[in-house]
């Protein structure tokens, strides 16, 4: 005897759900911590300083003096930004332009600092600077466990400084939220702190999106395989529903009675 169509729709729901189910414990523990927990305190906002302001007057170098000082040393074909913020504790530009080393060669994106005082091109933050900048920026009292200089080359895609502008300096605190500041050398302040609340974030972050290579691509394979299995589960659930209620049992039989009685009452005639 052939298996019913109620017997194969209770075992593909039931294979479906022991093969997706996990995924969906998964995305049901990700959203309950991203929803009952404080986006600022993940993101380490509490922890970090706003940016100490530049008075007009600390500025003596006007923006294109600081542009023509920049040229003296390295080619600017053009000028994207020029911002007066404070580095190392002095008022500086901060140049973002395009430079190309050779003619007729592509222009590459570059930073470089002026100091607004003197007009005297400056280079990177160095280790002391990125840690005095560092401390300045965290507003606990830990002290400095450890600090690294982050390249290309040391950060890979689950890095937690993924996507940020490099080299940067990470300096480490001793403190119980396990923060670190991460200050790039061609940018002169603090751009991230990140803590212990921020990795289980990001960790349950990847689980949440399925991208196991870099963690925030929405558009991947599994996760839009999973999307379409986890519909299938929820419809053949709906179907199942709709299959052993015994209230739609009774309207099913009392539909099909008729057509019985009929059949009988045409039997006796012939």
């Amino acid at each position: 005897m052939a298996p019913s169509f109620t017997y194969r729709a209770r075992r593909i729901h039931r294979w479906l759900g022991l093969f997706i189910g996990i995924q969906f414990v998964l995305w049901t523990v990700g959203g309950l911590y991203f929803s009952w927990t404080d986006l600022d305190a993940v993101h380490g906002d509490h922890l970090m300083h706003a940016p100490k302001p530049v008075a007009a007057m600390e500025a003596t170098v006007s923006p294109a003096q600081a542009v023509a000082a920049l040229g003296t040393s390295t080619r600017v074909d053009s000028v994207a930004t020029v911002e007066l913020v404070r580095v190392a504790d002095r008022p500086t530009y901060r140049l973002s332009y395009f430079s190309a080393h050779e003619e007729g060669a592509h222009s590459v994106w570059r930073r470089a600092f002026v100091d607004a005082g003197t007009g005297a091109v400056r280079p990177p933050l160095t280790r002391d600077e990125a840690i005095a900048t560092a401390k300045a920026a965290y507003v606990g009292s830990a002290a400095v466990t450890r600090v690294s200089l982050l390249t290309a080359d040391s950060v890979n895609t689950h890095h937690e400084f993924r996507e940020q502008p490099l080299p940067a300096w990470a300096v480490h605190f001793g403190d119980e939220e396990g923060a670190t500041a991460y200050v790039p050398a061609e940018l002169g302040q603090v751009l991230r702190i990140r803590n212990d609340r921020w990795r289980l974030f990001d960790f349950l972050w990847m689980l949440h999106t399925m991208d196991y290579e870099g963690r925030d691509n929405f558009n991947n394979l599994a996760l839009r395989a999973f999307s379409v299995l986890g519909l299938v589960t929820v419809a053949s659930g709906f179907l199942l529903f709709g299959l052993t209620s015994p209230t739609f049992r009774r309207r099913r039989s009392a539909a099909a009675q008729p057509l019985s009685s009929t059949a009988s009452a045409a039997e006796v005639q012939a």
